[in-house]
């Protein structure tokens, strides 16, 4: 399961299942080309539209010397940029390498030395937050210097198991790993998808969920891609304005996280009906959703939102089915094409083996190795319990991740930055639960007696280096930390101390 530039960028077999993901967007790229294909700040582009301003950036970074396997970073919010930039990468043969638009220069650090991006395409508001040194490619002059690029398509030199993106997550310990993901996984992923919810070209998408997040990525960019329906995107979920967007837009279809879920109670029961009699299919991901807010949103707006299990590493795993049971509580039934296994029995960590399964990680071949079985299943490291009828139900992680707002959260992360900051001994971070974001993550700290510490410096400290949703909601002193007998940090036992702020 290595993942270096030598043995992840070239075919491993020869009996791939398509050349590469440009041969599924061509039946929307050109087979539909003069259809109305995204909606984004007031304006409209075809497909047509979106297949010549992608050929045209991506005739610019081959002559800026880019070649097959080459990196290309991208920190952006949702904008038409950043998918003419993920189109232009697949068309080249490039890893396209998203980066959370919410990380700051602490975070992105890693993932710049670890992915060695030969750019990173990013804006000006952005780019303060980059390293110095870092190369950069502006969005703001983008526009003149694409002028005179041809708006042909290149020669694409990638097959099916190119890699076709490298997606950072903050995975269960250490540090960020890449995972590295092909062009078959992101195709096949796409189809099952399609198939499963019965997705058509007539379906009407408003896009919320930010497409640096793999599900944003795998699920809305890739089913609207080899599809052909109309695409609304927002730059972000916004509270204040996202109910005037479906009631203008009309969409048919919304892939959205629990959080998003939770801000959409809030609208009128007369304006959730309306929203609901146009809707086909409300579908959740990233994080396990409450039941009540289940029960709530059907009552509110007719309709029973389609849960659903994923990951990074392996796409789509399961899914309430969209004809039959919606259970709440449950991930459903594994996808077609995707082999489950627990580890014990009816109960025990998920074990997958799957097409969609990812190439491994970047530049770690120990890490690759250890989470797969010597048959070849992937340890997801999520523990669930299968029913008799074949429903499976997420008991929790065997890990320490915490997940805010549909987003992983590294308590390793933020402990090290809190260790760094004056007067803090020992810091342990953990998930507490939180009615809108699912989780957020508190600190407990031990301090130096010597050395008086501020939480309001403490708290600055994050917000300056930390994505908004890794900031602890709560800053709490303890006089000593839970450990078990072999020294073992006990965080489920810091949850039950109140400490002192």
């Amino acid at each position: 399961m290595g993942a270096d530039v030598s043995s992840i960028c070239e075919p491993r077999n020869p009996r791939i299942l398509f050349m590469n993901l440009t041969e599924l967007f061509d039946l929307t790229l050109k087979g539909r080309a003069a259809e109305t294909a995204l909606e984004f700040r007031g304006r409209e582009w075809t497909f047509g539209e979106l297949e010549a301003s992608s050929n045209r950036l991506a005739h610019h970074l081959k002559a800026s010397g880019f070649q097959v396997g080459d990196r290309l970073g991208v920190y952006l919010a949702n904008c038409v940029e950043l998918i003419d930039a993920y189109l232009a990468a697949i068309k080249l043969g490039l890893i396209f390498t998203p980066i959370n638009a919410l990380y700051r220069e602490w975070e992105i650090g890693h993932i710049l030395a670890d992915a060695e991006p030969r750019t990173v395409l990013t804006n000006h508001s952005l780019s303060s937050h980059l390293p110095s040194g870092q190369d950069v490619l502006l969005v703001e002059e983008l526009e003149h210097r694409l002028d005179e690029q041809p708006s042909e398509r290149p020669t694409c030199p990638a097959t099916g198991d190119t890699i076709a993106a490298l997606v950072y997550t903050s995975g269960t310990t250490g540090q960020p790993k890449g995972a590295a993901i092909t062009h078959n996984n992101l195709a096949i992923n796409a189809l099952i998808l399609n198939t499963c919810w019965l997705l058509a070209p007539s379906d009407r998408m408003l896009i919320a969920l930010p497409l640096f997040h793999i599900n944003g990525l795998a699920n809305g960019l890739h089913t609207w891609l080899t599809v052909g329906f109309r695409v609304r995107l927002l730059e972000r979920f916004r509270k204040e304005t996202v109910l005037e967007d479906f009631t203008d837009f009309r969409p048919t279809f919304f892939f959205g996280v629990p959080t998003m879920y939770v801000r959409l109670l809030d609208a009128p029961a007369e304006v959730a009906g309306a929203i609901g009699e146009g809707m086909r299919l409300f579908v959740s991901g990233s994080a396990p959703l409450p039941s009540d807010v289940i029960e709530r949103f059907r009552r509110l707006y007719g309709h029973t939102i389609l849960e659903r299990y994923g990951m990074t590493e392996a796409l789509g795993i399961m899914a309430n089915p969209y004809s039959g049971e919606r259970r709440a509580g449950t991930v459903g039934t594994p996808l077609p094409g995707v082999s489950i296994r627990l580890s014990e029995g009816e109960h025990g960590e998920v074990l997958v083996k799957a097409p969609t399964l990812f190439a491994g990680y970047w530049r770690d071949d120990e890490s690759a190795k250890a989470t797969f079985t010597s048959d070849g299943y992937f340890k997801t490291g999520d523990v669930a319990e299968r029913a008799d009828d074949g429903y499976y139900t997420l008991q929790g992680r065997k890990s320490d991740l915490i997940i805010s707002g549909g987003f992983n959260v590294n308590p390793r992360e933020i402990e090290a930055l809190l260790k760094e900051q004056p007067g803090v001994a020992e810091a342990v971070v953990v998930g507490e639960a939180d009615p809108v974001r699912g989780e957020r993550p508190v600190a407990f700290l031990l301090s130096d007696p010597n050395v008086r510490v501020d939480v309001e410096v403490l708290r600055a400290a994050c917000q300056e280096n930390l994505a908004s949703y890794k900031t602890p909601r709560d800053f709490r002193f303890v006089e000593k930390i839970p450990r078990n007998a072999l020294g073992k940090t006990q965080r489920h036992r810091l949850s039950a101390i109140d400490g002192s702020p």
